[in-house]
């Protein structure tokens, strides 16, 4: 395990240097610049505010400068908000992301895997019909529609949870149901398959041969088997969970580090936007890695290969 760690280890290395090299030129290959849209400021005012940024060095010398600064942990000062340093804000901003997208893959294990074993348990009936025909509509509905569908039924119309806040525990229902319910739907249709075919191995036959109730024969039995799947999926899914906090985010107000990307590529932040890549891109591959090491726990011939 332990060699199998430090390969997969190094594999993420170049590709944390490739997100760094692409986002930097990206960013900078777009039209305007971070103080280009400002009004009354005189072109010398602007030359000296470039200056001070280092923005009028070339440009593969910003991105060496940078390159080295990354390396020391230093991910830059704000350029919109120089108050605070991009990685005093990350901090400050990144705990609430973290937050709801725990919440987010929390809903979606809870709604979703009890839905799939059930669907599995009572196939071709229609719990079956009616779960499956739940979880693919879970799936053709993008977020940015659900969002706005649970405030006007839960806020609006019933007046059972508020619109858009990030104080209260109930303040977290409508977020973290809208970031969570895609993948349950993902998680019941995976959970089902890989539960229909344990279902029909020779040793669960041989579990109800021995007079064990159905309770003991799918959760004990079964369903350890049919995880592996689901805990493939869940270092995607982790992934389009953090990802996918942005659109959420914007759509409840969430004072996360989602919202703070797209205040940084409205306003042209250059080091906000780098900053805020780079740790997605860095928790995308960590929570990769995590699975990838679970997995090859419960199956030892992935070590290997």
């Amino acid at each position: 395990m332990a060699g199998f760690f430090v390969r997969r280890l190094m594999e993420f290395i170049p590709v944390v240097f490739l997100v760094i090299t692409l986002t930097f030129f990206l960013v900078r290959l777009a039209p305007g610049g971070p103080f280009s849209g400002e009004k009354f400021v005189s072109e010398e005012a602007l030359r000296q505010i470039e200056a001070q940024y280092n923005l009028d060095a070339p440009l593969f010398v910003q991105y060496w400068d940078y390159l080295t600064d990354v390396l020391r942990g230093d991910l830059g000062p704000s350029l919109k908000r120089p108050n605070r340093s991009v990685t005093e804000w990350i901090k400050l901003k990144f705990p609430v992301s973290l937050e709801l997208g725990l919440y987010g893959l929390f809903v979606a294990l809870f709604i979703g895997l009890p839905a799939g074993v059930l669907a599995a348990r009572y196939q071709n009936t229609w719990i079956d019909r009616v779960t499956m025909s739940g979880a693919t509509a879970g799936i053709c509905i993008p977020n940015f529609v659900l969002g706005p569908l649970l405030v006007l039924v839960f806020a609006i119309w019933l007046g059972w949870l508020p619109v858009a806040l990030w104080e209260k525990p109930v303040d977290k229902i409508l977020p973290s149901l809208t970031l969570g319910v895609v993948y349950a739907a993902y998680i019941a249709r995976l959970s089902r398959t890989a539960m229909i075919e344990v279902l029909s191995q020779d040793f669960i036959r041989t579990a109800r041969a021995k007079g064990l109730s159905e309770f003991q024969v799918v959760f004990r039995h079964a369903l350890p088997g049919a995880l592996q799947p689901v805990v493939a999926f869940l270092g995607p899914a982790a992934a389009g969970l953090l990802t996918g906090s942005f659109v959420v985010e914007n759509i409840f107000r969430v004072p996360g580090l989602g919202t703070e990307f797209i205040k940084a590529a409205l306003n042209r932040d250059y080091t906000m936007i780098m900053g805020t890549v780079l740790v997605f891109a860095v928790l995308i591959l960590f929570f990769n890695l995590l699975v990838d090491l679970i997995h090859a726990w419960i199956d030892p011939r992935l070590r290997h290969d």
